[in-house]
């Protein structure tokens, strides 16, 4: 059941992110963040009552706050990088990331890592370098992006390293709460998250006067990913954090697919190894779990 659930959450994550760089693309990154968060949060508020009795400790809420802050960092530099880059490119990276931050802090608690397992991490940085290479004639995304940086690499790739270790975290935080408390953890990250970003806004004053075409995917996506954090929490508590995380991880399999569909992506031959070799890493980081 454990391992239903986190695919699960691998296909919601995905479509959550490509709705949110559809979103970002239109807008600034703040307030779709904030808007998103925020329907993941009344979403769960809701449907809070209608779920079984739980009991959150102190330590639980907090690592939820903590998970939040994480993970909405993680999400809007996600979103910031599918805006300005290649979403066939930011969201396999930045899953490579996020998987191996469990790996990492495997290692430093004394865990001895399997040799799949370290396959599969070898395996993901020869496809970081490989995806890293810029495609040849054209742009990367089959959409005209509202931002274009001129640099060696693709653009968004370092967004995607840096959101990948936020989310990393996110599910390192959120795999320390219990089973007692109930999807609570939940709704303290998502509201520690909304606040964040809503402050963000006002700081920044950015205007949330937007049409459908940036409301509507931000809502919907927002929902979507609250979805998605559900399974995965229920999936750590019914399976090995690790294997449970990589699986997740698998999330940039629909991004990919949608990218492809509806904005006609392309990639070059190097890049397209390195996507191909990112999901095998990741595989083999399962196996290894």
């Amino acid at each position: 059941m454990a391992i239903l659930l986190a695919l699960l959450s691998a296909a919601l994550y995905g479509a959550a992110d490509f709705l949110g760089g559809i979103a970002t693309r239109r807008a600034r990154v703040a307030p779709v963040v904030t808007i998103a968060q925020g329907s993941g949060f009344l979403l769960l508020a809701v449907t809070l009552p209608l779920l079984p009795a739980a009991s959150p400790s102190s330590s639980d809420l907090l690592w939820g706050g903590a998970a939040g802050l994480a993970g909405g960092i993680g999400v809007g530099l996600l979103y910031w990088g599918l805006a300005v880059g290649s979403m066939g490119i930011v969201a396999p990276v930045s899953a490579i990331c996020a998987v191996i931050i469990p790996a990492v802090a495997g290692v430093v608690l004394g865990e001895r890592l399997p040799v799949l397992t370290m396959t599969g991490m070898t395996i993901a940085l020869i496809a970081i370098m490989l995806v890293s290479q810029p495609a040849s004639g054209g742009p990367i995304a089959g959409e005209r992006v509202r931002v274009r940086i001129r640099r060696a690499s693709p653009p968004g790739l370092g967004i995607a390293l840096i959101s990948g270790i936020a989310v990393g975290i996110f599910f390192l935080c959120l795999a320390q709460t219990r089973r007692d408390a109930g999807m609570w953890p939940l709704l303290v990250a998502r509201a520690s998250s909304t606040v964040l970003f809503a402050l963000g806004a006002l700081a920044m004053r950015i205007p949330y006067g937007w049409p459908r075409s940036v409301v509507a995917p931000a809502i919907v996506g927002g929902a979507i990913d609250m979805v998605a954090n559900a399974a995965y929490l229920l999936a750590t508590r019914g399976g090995a954090l690790p294997v449970i995380v990589t699986l997740v991880s698998l999330y940039p399999a629909s991004t990919v697919v949608l990218a492809r569909v509806f904005l006609a992506e392309r990639f070059s031959a190097l890049q397209g190894i390195g996507i191909v070799l990112a999901f095998i890493a990741v595989l083999l980081i399962v196996a290894g779990g």
